[in-house]
């Protein structure tokens, strides 16, 4: 993993000298930040593979910090942070994060977090261009943007992440709970009908209008977006 670098997001200098033992055990190239902005200006001269942010940030947050790199990048992000209500957890995913630790954490526990979030980004570059399309709609997964015909629909990350899923994977059905699972990477208890939202919004953006395409819900099993 030497050929792989975190960037670590925290003005928490216990918590960096922490990550900084650990992380560099396990192998990864460490930098380290302590403010959003500083973070924001690192990411556009160096390489970074993954990014563990905290929330309560000097000069901008970490929420907006995610929210700015998910514009232009699809980067993993894992929050890592003490505020541990489910609906900081629930805006996490929804502005775009990859997963969600809260302090206070094992060591452990992050760096499997971490391998596991490389692998996945590494297995879904693999012959992709990040770029799918069904007649008039086109998702491009590495800029994070929507178009259908010559116009670009405005959906926010996890909107976008969510359809580019379900086009992946067209004419397949998915129960609410796989889609929590593979789309948000839940791994607690959470209303399934996030994902009932999510899915009344994208039909709300994009319109039933298309012949070619167009996404079903059966009822009692879940949805598929259904390509003709």
């Amino acid at each position: 993993m030497k050929d792989k670098t975190i960037l670590v997001v925290d003005d928490d200098k216990n918590i960096c000298e922490l990550l900084d033992l650990y992380l560099s055990i396990a192998g990864f190239s460490l930098l380290f930040c302590y403010d959003g902005s500083t973070a924001l200006n690192l990411l556009k001269d160096q390489k970074i593979d993954l990014i563990l942010l905290d929330i309560m940030l000097p000069i901008i947050n970490g929420w907006e910090v995610c929210k700015i790199v998910r514009r232009t990048s699809s980067i993993p992000i894992i929050m890592l942070t003490a505020r541990d209500m489910l609906e900081d957890k629930i805006q996490g995913f929804d502005i775009g994060a990859d997963d969600y630790i809260v302090k206070p954490f094992e060591p452990k526990e992050v760096i499997a977090r971490i391998k596991a979030r490389l692998k996945a980004n590494q297995t879904k570059s693999i012959g992709e261009d990040g770029l799918l399309k069904a007649e008039d709609l086109i998702v491009d997964i590495s800029k994070y943007e929507v178009w259908q015909g010559d116009s670009v629909i405005d959906l926010k990350p996890k909107e976008v992440q969510l359809l580019y899923f379900l086009l992946n994977n067209k004419n397949i059905v998915f129960s609410r709970e796989q889609l929590l699972d593979m789309v948000w990477n839940y791994d607690f208890m959470v209303d399934t009908r996030t994902v009932d939202v999510h899915i009344k919004r994208l039909r709300e953006k994009l319109g039933d209008h298309s012949t070619s395409w167009s996404i079903k819900t059966l009822r009692g099993v879940g949805y598929k977006l259904e390509v003709r």
